[in-house]
């Protein structure tokens, strides 16, 4: 079976660390060691709660956690730790400290009830964004297909903008859905569009994309090319597909454009200009007709939350009204309908 992780990572697992050992492929930390890393680089925590006598917590160490392509990518973006349910130490979190709540064999840990809440089912996995300010709660087996979406979920911050059952809908429509119907979407260079404008002129819309960014392809394969999304940008703007590591030179209002550099990572100097030196992703730039940036979406969106922002700009609404007056009356408006 293909996993589409694989196309994520772009890296090679050395055969050395392939052997199969009770604890996978991934490297599990303690807390206390995942906060003292967390203090010099911020990653997400990955916690897999399990307890001894769960099998279906065997299996997935066995499984998911022995995949070098998942347990490479866990490695590499997360914090991974490996929690008993039931263990007897006290562990201190985020300036608090837990212990079990009694001397009983299989009584559950304090943290474990923090996390869990009274559904206290094994195995769990509990992802913590970054920032520690947002948790997602799995419960249940996680095959390498159920877990794809989670691991990026959370390590592009895309929990910011769209609830993860959506976003999960979306991830699957673009990897794995071949039924899932598409709306063509017309593409034009940064020099048609400039040739365009003499003519007819159109904002224009530019998706910005990189090729380490999941959410990009996902947002691009289902956002973008939904029915209703598709053809109104299709009439209203020019729309560009900006590769964000590109190494052309582009032309753009006489200017010359390059692959320049970014927080150490090489992005085209382009996609940071209609960007406003701003530049996250998933990233889009909203442009007038005179190719002057009016506004960076720099979320994931899905259809529902892009086309009245699209609506926003293409329509001149944004000269008349700020956005939560015009976000209010759109929905009043549709509620109506």
């Amino acid at each position: 079976m293909r996993y589409i992780i694989l196309s994520f990572i772009g890296f090679l697992i050395h055969t050395n660390i392939l052997a199969q050992s009770e604890d996978g492929l991934v490297k599990w930390l303690s807390f206390k060691q995942a906060q003292e890393l967390h203090k010099t680089q911020p990653k997400p925590l990955l916690i897999d709660i399990y307890t001894d006598w769960c099998g279906w917590c065997k299996h997935m160490i066995k499984t998911t956690y022995s995949n070098p392509n998942i347990a490479g990518y866990i490695n590499q973006y997360y914090y991974p730790v490996k929690f008993n349910a039931e263990t007897k130490d006290t562990i201190e979190y985020l300036g608090e400290r837990y212990k079990s709540t009694s001397v009983a064999q299989k009584a559950p840990h304090e943290l474990a009830i923090k996390f869990l809440g009274s559904g206290l089912s094994y195995p769990s996995t509990v992802f913590v964004s970054s920032n520690y300010d947002f948790n997602l709660l799995s419960q249940g087996f996680l095959d390498e297909r159920k877990i794809e979406p989670l691991l990026v979920y959370m390590v592009e911050n895309t929990f910011k903008s769209i609830a993860y059952e959506q976003f999960s809908l979306q991830f699957n429509r673009t990897f794995y859905d071949t039924v899932f119907v598409k709306e063509p979407i017309k593409i034009h260079t940064v020099k048609e569009v400039e040739k365009l404008q003499k003519n007819k002129p159109k904002k224009v819309l530019i998706n910005i994309f990189a090729s380490f960014c999941h959410s990009c392809k996902v947002q691009f394969a289902t956002t973008l090319k939904d029915t209703a999304i598709a053809n109104y940008i299709n009439e209203h703007f020019y729309f560009i597909n900006l590769d964000a590591e590109s190494k052309d030179t582009l032309t753009f209002k006489g200017e010359l454009y390059t692959q320049g550099s970014s927080t150490g990572y090489p992005l085209h100097a382009l996609a940071l200009k209609v960007a406003n030196n701003q530049l996250q992703f998933p990233s889009m730039a909203v442009l007038d007709q005179q190719l002057n940036t009016i506004d960076v979406l720099n979320a994931f969106l899905s259809p529902e939350t892009l086309l009245p922002i699209l609506k926003y700009y293409a329509e001149d609404k944004f000269k008349e009204m700020n956005w939560t007056d015009y976000i209010k009356l759109y929905n009043e408006q549709k509620n109506k309908r």
